[in-house]
């Protein structure tokens, strides 16, 4: 960072400013976590020299608070793959089911918006298609920061509310399904070989707030990969050169992302494991209705504080997860 060209390239400078905080942030931690076992190894002492039940209890409560701290620590430690430190593409893409659906989306990018800003990372919207009379039809994020990829990935994956919907006359339980996908955002770090014939380049009117500008101007961006299918759309920015940056970067994402899960599948099946793919494979079942609980399939952890998971609170979840992968 002291180097006098460190600022020329803007994009990069920021990401080293953003892992160098990542890593002095872990330093810090670690620093403070010590400083706290050396306390309790003294107040331990203490305990045993003067047998005060008041010293006891709150030697109890140290205790059972740096266990959690050495927790958190030690899954930031663990989140070692390649580009766990990297930033974070999110979509959503409400299922079958309607305005019912699509509320569930909106929902969950509150979720995921509330989660992120909690742990102090940025939250950009590349695209966003709003729902017919409510909701979202798509959306897709930019969650910036040290290890927004790592936690994230644990999302991955259809999620599921079972509740009385509002938008039914007759006050029926109706089921919604959103899938989630995740990818790493790469600047060029990675390799991904796209060639300019094999795309299909539109541009059209952006949607939603933006100004007179954002409305009136042919600035957003959709990019086909004809060989794949694979399409994605930026219209954050008001430039037409930046949006179409910020789209290739998606589709990069998006590429890799296919052969990382093609070569996952071909293991599974050189395992002989069967994996279902589809609506019914649901990561995490959300039930407001005729009883409170959050359950995720793959791990078993629940919460029957609906409401606090529906504000960010996903940390266990997520948590859960990727010990299990670890184990």
């Amino acid at each position: 960072m002291l180097h006098p060209d460190f600022w020329n390239d803007q994009e990069k400078a920021q990401a080293v400013i953003s892992e160098a905080n990542g890593l002095k942030d872990q330093v810090n931690e670690f620093m403070e976590l010590n400083d706290s076992y050396e306390n309790l190894e003294l107040t331990y002492e203490l305990v045993k020299e003067e047998n005060d039940e008041e010293l006891r209890a709150e030697l109890e409560e140290e205790l059972e608070q740096l266990t959690s701290r050495l927790s958190q620590f030690e899954l930031q430690l663990l989140l070692s793959e390649e580009y766990d430190k990297n930033n974070a593409i999110l979509e959503l893409h409400p299922g079958a089911g309607g305005t019912e659906s699509q509320d569930w989306g909106s929902m969950l990018l509150r979720m995921y918006t509330r989660w992120a800003e909690k742990k102090g990372f940025k939250v950009e919207t590349l695209d966003y298609l709003p729902g017919d009379e409510a909701g979202i039809k798509s959306v897709t994020l930019s969650i910036k920061g040290h290890n927004a990829y790592g936690y994230l990935k644990a999302e991955k994956g259809v999620h599921r509310l079972v509740r009385i919907s509002p938008f039914d006359a007759s006050g029926r339980r109706h089921t919604s399904f959103v899938s989630c996908e995740v990818m790493p955002e790469f600047n060029e770090e990675i390799q991904v070989e796209i060639r300019t014939e094999d795309l299909k380049i539109d541009t059209y009117r952006a949607t939603g707030a933006g100004g007179q500008h954002i409305n009136t101007t042919d600035s957003a961006v959709r990019i086909t990969h004809l060989p794949t299918g694979v399409v994605v759309t930026c219209q954050s920015e008001r430039s037409q050169i930046k949006n179409r940056e910020s789209a290739m970067k998606m589709l990069k994402a998006k590429l890799y992302q296919r052969e990382i899960e093609r070569q996952e599948q071909e293991l599974l099946e050189i395992r002989g494991e069967q994996k279902e793919i589809g609506w019914g494979s649901q990561i995490r079942s959300y039930v407001f209705h005729p009883y409170s609980m959050v359950k995720d399939h793959r791990t078993s952890t629940e919460s029957g504080n609906v409401q606090a998971v529906m504000d960010g609170d996903l940390d266990q979840f997520i948590n859960a997860y990727l010990r299990s992968r670890i184990s």
